[in-house]
C-alpha cells in the first residue's frame, strides 16, 4: 500500500503544478489586469468576457494557498495580481459588500450582492493574508465578515438569506445559477460561509466569529444533514421548510470533509467527533452515485427519479478528499481503492494533457462535456484544492 500512496502522492504534486501553471500563464489578462473572464473548450480566449467575483476569489485563494505549500515566486506574483485586481474592482466601496461580475474592464456589471460570493472573497483574502501577512486583506476580510452578518443573518429564526440588491434591499430572484431553487437559504452558500468564517478563524480567533461558526457547524449537523439517508437537504425557505430536489453527491463529498476540518479549525471537540461520524454516513451515502468507471455522477433527481448521467470535474476532487478522509478516520482499506480507482478516471478523461488544467466533465458516453476551460463556475478551486489537502495529509 506504501508504495500505491507514494505514486498518488507524486502525481499530485506533478499534477497541482501543471494546474497551477495553466492560471499563471494562459489565464492572466495582460491588457485589462487581473485574469481572463473566459477561456473556452476550444482553449480560445474571450478577452471580452465579463470577469466573475467567484472566480477571481477563487483564484486568490488558489495561489496563495499553493505558495503556502510550494513557497514559489510565480505563485506570490499571480497571488498579488489577483489580490490587487479584486480589492480594486470587486470591493464595493460605497455599499460594502464585493460585486457578482466586473465588465472586461473592471467596471461594475452585475451588481447584487449574493451572499455565496462574498463569502468566497473573504475565504480568499483571509487566505491570502495567511501566506503574506497583508494587513489589509485581513481588514477588508473582516468588514466582509461583518456585512454578512449585519444584513444576512436572520436573527430571528438563524441561518443567512442568499441575495441582495447593490444596496442591502430584498431581491426577487435570489439564486446563484439558472438551475438552482430560488429560495431564501441554501445548503450551498451555508457551506461556503462556514468554510470562509474558518479559514478567517483560523488567522483572527474572534470569539464572536468562532460563535457564528460554531452555530452554522451545529446548524449542518441538525438541519441540513438528513441523518437517515446520509445526503443534505438543499433548499429552505426563510422558515426552514425544506423545497425537496436533487442530490448533489459532489456537495455532499465536498461538506463530509470540509465542515470536519472546520470543526477542526475550531478546535470543538464535540464537534469533531459529531462531523467525524457524519464524515463517514455521509461517504456511505454518496456511494450510490459511484459509477463502475470509478467516476461520480452529477446530480440524481430525488423528485423525478432521474439521474443527470454527467460527471463533472469538481465532484471528483471533492470525493477524493471526501473518502480519503473516511479512510484515515476508520481505517477502512475500501475508502482508500474508491480514491485510487476515482484518480485513475480523472487522470483517463478530465486532465488536459495538451492545453492543461481539466475539462468541464464527460457525458454517459464518455464524450467531452464542451463548457468552458475557465470561467464564471470553471475555476482552479476544487481540483487545485483537492491535490494541496491530499498532499498535504499524505
Amino acid at each position: 500500500m506504501q508504495s500505491e500512496i507514494n505514486v498518488f502522492k507524486t502525481e499530485l504534486i506533478h499534477e497541482a503544478k501543471r494546474i497551477l501553471s495553466f492560471w499563471a500563464t494562459q489565464a492572466v489578462d495582460t491588457v485589462n489586469g487581473g485574469f481572463l473572464g473566459q477561456i473556452d473548450f476550444n482553449n480560445q480566449k474571450h478577452p471580452e468576457a465579463d470577469k466573475g467575483s467567484v472566480l477571481n476569489a477563487r483564484i486568490l485563494w488558489t495561489f496563495s494557498s499553493a505558495y503556502r505549500q510550494f513557497p514559489k515566486e510565480e505563485y506570490k506574483i499571480a497571488a498579488n495580481r489577483a489580490f490587487d485586481y479584486f480589492t480594486s474592482h470587486f470591493h464595493d466601496t460605497w455599499h460594502g459588500g464585493v460585486f457578482w461580475s466586473v465588465s472586461a474592464d473592471g467596471n461594475p456589471a452585475e451588481t447584487k450582492k449574493q451572499v455565496y460570493a462574498i463569502a468566497f472573497a473573504i475565504y480568499g483574502l483571509a487566505e491570502y493574508y495567511a501566506a503574506f501577512s497583508n494587513p489589509e486583506a485581513l481588514d477588508l476580510a473582516i468588514s466582509l465578515y461583518l456585512k454578512i452578518e449585519e444584513h444576512s443573518f436572520d436573527k430571528t429564526k438563524n441561518g443567512y438569506f442568499e441575495a441582495f440588491t447593490r444596496d442591502w434591499q430584498p431581491i426577487a430572484d435570489l439564486r446563484l445559477s439558472d438551475k438552482d431553487a430560488n429560495e431564501k437559504k441554501t445548503m450551498n452558500t451555508h457551506l461556503h460561509i462556514a468554510e470562509a468564517y474558518a479559514t478567517l478563524y483560523s488567522v483572527w480567533p474572534d470569539k464572536e466569529l468562532g460563535w457564528k461558526l460554531e452555530n452554522l457547524l451545529v446548524l449542518f449537523d441538525t438541519v441540513f444533514l438528513h441523518k437517515e439517508t446520509g445526503n443534505f437537504k438543499l433548499f429552505f425557505n426563510e422558515d426552514w421548510i425544506e423545497k425537496p430536489d436533487v442530490i448533489s453527491y459532489g456537495h455532499d463529498i465536498e461538506a463530509a470533509w470540509l465542515l470536519l476540518r472546520c470543526a477542526e479549525i475550531l478546535g470543538n471537540e464535540i464537534l469533531i467527533k459529531a462531523w467525524r461520524t457524519n464524515a463517514i454516513l455521509i461517504a456511505d451515502a454518496t456511494k450510490t452515485g459511484i459509477d463502475s468507471d470509478g467516476g461520480l455522477w452529477y446530480e440524481y433527481d430525488a423528485v423525478q427519479h432521474t439521474l443527470m448521467a454527467e460527471k463533472h470535474w469538481w465532484p471528483q476532487s471533492e470525493m477524493q478528499v471526501g473518502y480519503f478522509t473516511a479512510w484515515k478516520i476508520s481505517g477502512d482499506r475500501t475508502y482508500l481503492d474508491i480514491v485510487l480507482k476515482n484518480w485513475e478516471f480523472t487522470k483517463k478523461y478530465l486532465v488536459d494533457l495538451e492545453n492543461g488544467e481539466w475539462i468541464w466533465g464527460i457525458n454517459a458516453d464518455y464524450s467531452a462535456i464542451q463548457k468552458d476551460k475557465a470561467g464564471f463556475w470553471k475555476c482552479p478551486y476544487h481540483n487545485t484544492r483537492g491535490c494541496l489537502e491530499l498532499i498535504a495529509q499524505l
